[in-house]
């Protein structure tokens, strides 16, 4: 019987943003939300920090990248798909771990946006003080 392709899922998040990251075994296209990475990221440091798990893995012709993200800002995506590359990575091969891990790619950034508390006009802006 004939053995399905491989298909190795990955989830990674950073701030609001969640992108689901699913890798096939081509030749290194990766597709953001149905659209290409030149096309989505507009600058080229995101595009380097999307690609940093497969750089540091010697894997950029070896898989195709299929991405779903959604939430925050494009840098923040842009984190949450790096995290989600270097996870579905592991996946692949458990041998990249150590590798992945020393580079701080399996990290998940626990940095989130901090809440507005009453009394205050931000998370820690308190409104102007006047003697009179």
């Amino acid at each position: 019987m004939a053995k399905a392709a491989e298909k190795y899922y990955g989830t990674g998040r950073r701030k609001k943003a969640i992108a689901r990251v699913y890798l096939t075994p081509g030749k290194g296209n990766i597709t953001i939300n149905k659209r290409s990475i030149d096309e989505y990221l507009g600058l080229e440091t995101l595009k380097t920090i999307v690609r940093q798990p497969l750089v540091a893995t010697d894997n950029v012709d070896k898989f195709d990248i299929l991405v779903n993200v959604r939430g925050g800002g494009y840098t923040g995506q842009a984190g949450a798909i790096r995290h989600g590359i270097a996870r579905a990575l592991v996946k692949a091969d458990s041998e990249y771990r150590p590798t992945l891990k020393s580079a701080g790619f399996l990290t998940r950034d626990p940095r989130m946006k901090e809440r507005k508390k009453y009394g205050l006009k931000g998370a820690r802006r308190a409104p102007q003080f006047s003697k009179r």
